[in-house]
C-alpha cells in the first residue's frame, strides 16, 4: 500500500472526527508530531485527533515520495486544513509509511 492510499484513509478518518480511526492508522510506536507538543503511541495520537474541532477538514497533495526500503516509504505532502470558524491552515507534512501504517508523523507550519 502506497502513501496516496495510507492518507486517503487518514484523512477520511480525519474528516469524520474519527480520533480512534485516525490512530489505528499508526503503527503502535509511531513518534507523532502535529501542532503541539510531540507524542509516541497510538493513545497519544488519538489524544491528539480528538482534541480537534468538529468541522476540521483536510484536503492534501502528494508532493514527493522516496522509496527507502522493500516496506518504507517517505512522503512529502501540502496539506490544507480548513475549519468551520477561522481560515484555513497550510502545513507541510512528511510522513514515513511502513507496510499500510504510519510510522511518524511530522508537520511544518508554512510562515
Amino acid at each position: 500500500m502506497g502513501v496516496q492510499d495510507v492518507m486517503d484513509r487518514w484523512k477520511t478518518a480525519v474528516d469524520a472526527h474519527e480520533p480512534q480511526r485516525v490512530a489505528e492508522l499508526f503503527t503502535e510506536d509511531a513518534i507523532f508530531q502535529g501542532l503541539k507538543p510531540y507524542g509516541v503511541g497510538r493513545e497519544a495520537i488519538a489524544a491528539y485527533y480528538d482534541s480537534q474541532p468538529l468541522g476540521l477538514k483536510a484536503e492534501y497533495k502528494v508532493v514527493e515520495t522516496r522509496q527507502l526500503a522493500e516496506d518504507l516509504t517517505l512522503g512529502y505532502l501540502s496539506v490544507d486544513f480548513s475549519f468551520v470558524d477561522r481560515p484555513t491552515i497550510t502545513v507541510n507534512l512528511s510522513v514515513l509509511v511502513q507496510g499500510d501504517l504510519i510510522k511518524h508523523y511530522q508537520v511544518s507550519l508554512l510562515s
